[in-house]
């Protein structure tokens, strides 16, 4: 039952809840079976989240404030960029030893093993959307309309996100895994056999 309620929903109330709890655990069961309904439309699910963005920075370039606000967002979906990049698995803890579970292939006659991301796409695009509505809402809140010099922080973040990814970037190259790939590798009139270099991301 756990993994029902994944994304947010909560149990199930008791029978003696008063209206309000009950209310909130439709509402929660209800968004639980959007979510669930959501899963294989990608496309869609990506391109809502393109309107919505779109309507967030819409909104903070005319309000011509709330850049704390702006520079969290980024911040926190640097955060979880970096967790969608990187492997379940530390290869490094695989390197030494010290984690016996499952990794992926080195070697072209290996098996065939998916790349399993730390943060999964469904999850990554829910709590981006997330991240984005709740700026959204926080811009009007005059208290969150903290005065900065905003070109500082901008300067600061691409400095931030240019050596963030550059560090991600050299993380591929040395345990030598690509998060965005097309699938596995097939041969005509072959029985479907894999190839090491071609591996699949498993969202």
């Amino acid at each position: 039952m756990a993994e029902a309620y994944a994304y947010g929903a909560s149990q199930p109330a008791d029978e003696g809840a008063s209206p309000v709890v009950k209310a909130q655990v439709a509402f929660a069961r209800a968004l639980q079976r959007a979510l669930d309904k959501s899963v294989p439309h990608r496309a869609q699910r990506w391109g809502a989240y393109v309107a919505v963005a779109f309507v967030y920075f819409v909104r903070a370039y005319f309000v011509h404030g709330y850049y704390i606000v702006t520079y969290g967002l980024g911040i926190y979906n640097l955060n979880l960029l970096i967790g969608f990049l990187t492997p379940q698995r530390d290869p490094e803890a695989l390197l030494a030893g010290k984690d016996d579970g499952p990794s992926l292939p080195t070697r072209a006659e290996q098996e065939f093993k998916p790349f399993v991301r730390k943060l999964p796409e469904f999850k990554f695009w829910w709590l981006s959307l997330k991240s984005i509505g709740t700026a959204f809402v926080m811009t009007f809140m005059p208290m969150f309309d903290i005065p900065v010099f905003w070109p500082i922080l901008l300067m600061y973040f691409i400095m931030l996100f240019f050596m963030t990814m550059k560090q991600q970037v050299l993380h591929m190259i040395k345990h030598k895994y690509v998060p965005f790939t097309t699938g596995k590798k097939t041969y005509a009139g072959g029985g479907g056999s894999a190839s090491g270099s071609g591996l699949k991301a498993n969202d």
